[in-house]
Parts: C-alpha cells; structure tokens; sequence
C-alpha cells in the first residue's frame, strides 16, 4: 500500500505542519484527527489498517491531516476570541493549503471529509461551510458545540464556526443550492456513545433546514472509541 509523508511551512498557521497520504488512487477522504490528536492518530489507531483493501485496489485514498486544537479550542491560556482566530486560520490552511494538495495528488475534485469524535466537528462544520469543496461528510461519534470551550465568550466569529447556532438561521441561497445532488453529510453513533445527544440534536437541525443527512445509531453498546469507529469506518468506506 502506497504511504507519503507531506510536511511544509504554512504561511496560514506559521509552523511546519504534516500529514500522511494512503493510498496511490481512487475517491480522496480528508481525515481530521480527535481532539488534539495528530496526522498519524489514525494510522496509530488501525484504522488505516481497517481500510487496507480499499487502499491498496486503488478504490480509496486518505489524506490525514494534523490538528491544531491545542492551540485553539483547547488552549486554556489563551483569551477565547483568540482560539477562535486560530481555529479559523487553522480552516485557511485546510482550504488553501491542504485541498490544492489533494487535487493534485488525487486528480479529482470529489472530496468526503471524515473525523471520528472531535474530528467530526471539524468534518461537519468544514463541509457546511465550504460545501462547493466537499461531497460527502462523515462523522463518526461526532460533537457540535465550541461553546463549552469558550467559557461565555461568543463573538461573530464563534457564532460562524458553530453548526448548532448558525444552521438554524442559514438561509443564503448559495448555500443550500450546493446542498444537494451528490452532497451529503453521515452521522453515525452508538447507543451508548457520550455523543448520541449530540448527533440527534445536529440531525434535528439538518432535517428542519432540509439539507441532506442521514443519522445512523448503531445498537452495538460499544462506547466512544476505536474499536466502534473501526467497524464504521469499514462499513461506510466499503
């Protein structure tokens, strides 16, 4: 199977940032790591493993990126206007830096975003804010809300990067023209996941604004972590 290490200097985050290709062709998924995890969680984690064949017969191709969480959203020291900035430099870097990247290698412009836990904030809010770039969302075990990170804090800015908050009051029609055709978002859970609130709630919203989704709750009591999202990761990349 065909593994690449990518590294450059982001002119967006100002440091050196990673990610690993798997895989020499097929449909390109963008992976973003749980929370403060980094461009070879998902390796670590065997979900790449998971995912071998697809890889491997040329039907898939993962580009798993770095994150920079512990900067942003987690980043206790800084004021929360700030995490925010740095969150959202952090969604230029993907768009401008990462993306052309993908395309090149990739030779497509199709794209599914995917993160399990944390990452399927980053996966879902990138994918409905830049639905022109993205053609399916998956998130696995996927939460929300930044605003228990913020501490009370909540400006413009915050407001943009918070499904729960703008998708009730998203009416531009650029948007939901591009919510459509091929355009999807998954959201997928356990029945006993700490997140399963989480993902009713976000479907509820999606259902309401009528933008494409499915919710799916696996009745398999596995908990929130590697061992469920693998059995996921194998049936919706199949």
């Amino acid at each position: 199977m065909h593994r690449e290490y990518h590294r450059w200097a982001s002119p967006r985050l100002h440091k050196d940032m990673q990610l690993l290709q798997f895989g020499h062709t097929g449909h390109p998924v963008l992976v973003f790591p749980s929370s403060m995890g980094s461009f070879h969680e998902y390796e670590d984690n065997r979900m790449v493993e998971t995912l071998w064949d697809r890889l491997n017969h040329g039907h898939l191709m993962l580009f798993c990126v770095d994150s920079v969480d512990a900067e942003s959203w987690y980043n206790k020291s800084a004021h929360p206007a700030d995490r925010v900035r740095r969150h959202d430099a952090y969604e230029q870097y993907i768009l401008h830096e990462v993306l052309p990247l993908i395309r090149h290698r990739s030779g497509r412009i199709d794209l599914t975003v995917h993160g399990c836990s944390f990452g399927g904030y980053h996966a879902v809010n990138f994918a409905l804010r830049h639905p022109d770039a993205v053609t399916r969302c998956v998130s696995l075990s996927g939460a929300f809300d930044n605003r228990p990170f913020l501490h009370g804090h909540f400006d413009e800015l915050a407001y943009l990067h918070n499904p729960v908050d703008y998708l009730p009051q998203l009416d531009d029609a650029w948007f939901h023209a591009h919510y459509h055709g091929d355009w999807h978002i998954i959201l997928a859970a356990s029945n006993h996941d700490i997140c399963l609130g989480d993902n009713y709630r976000l479907a509820d919203i999606l259902g309401r604004k009528h933008i494409p989704h499915r919710l799916d709750v696996w009745n398999n009591n596995l908990p929130h972590d590697w061992p469920l999202w693998r059995l996921m990761a194998r049936a919706y990349f199949a």
